[in-house]
């Protein structure tokens, strides 16, 4: 039952790794974004989205007692890792693409702002297909 719970965070952080594998010259340069940093609220909005499914899948599974008891600070720990380790990738694997410190900045702040706003989500009944 662990996977059950969690598929929608494996899923989102998948679809996170074939953003950011995407040749840099295949993603759409629009002068007047770049002036506000709108990638990095997309940067921060993906995490941000990440941190809510995986902290809400790891509370549900009952397979790891330890994993639902520490869901937040596992689930923390493992998305802002998986930023940076993102980054480091999109340094030395994909092509046309290189690490910035800002975005994992955006990502990090993204996974903190979904943290501090997680309860909030979950009483308002904003994610209704993890139950």
């Amino acid at each position: 039952m662990f996977f059950k719970h969690i598929k929608w965070g494996l899923l989102w952080a998948l679809l996170i790794l074939i953003l950011c594998g995407i040749p840099g010259r295949d993603i759409p340069h629009i002068s007047f974004l770049e002036l506000l940093s709108f990638d990095k609220f997309v940067h921060a909005g993906i995490f941000f989205v990440l941190i809510v499914l995986i902290v809400r899948g790891f509370e549900l599974q009952t397979t790891f007692s330890s994993l639902q008891k520490n869901a937040k600070s596992i689930g923390c720990v493992l998305c802002i890792a998986y930023g940076g380790l993102l980054e480091l990738m999109q340094e030395a694997v994909f092509e046309e693409r290189s690490a910035d410190v800002y975005d994992f900045i955006a990502n990090s702040f993204g996974c903190l702002l979904g943290l501090f706003l997680y309860r909030w989500i979950i009483n308002k009944n904003l994610i209704p297909f993890m139950k």
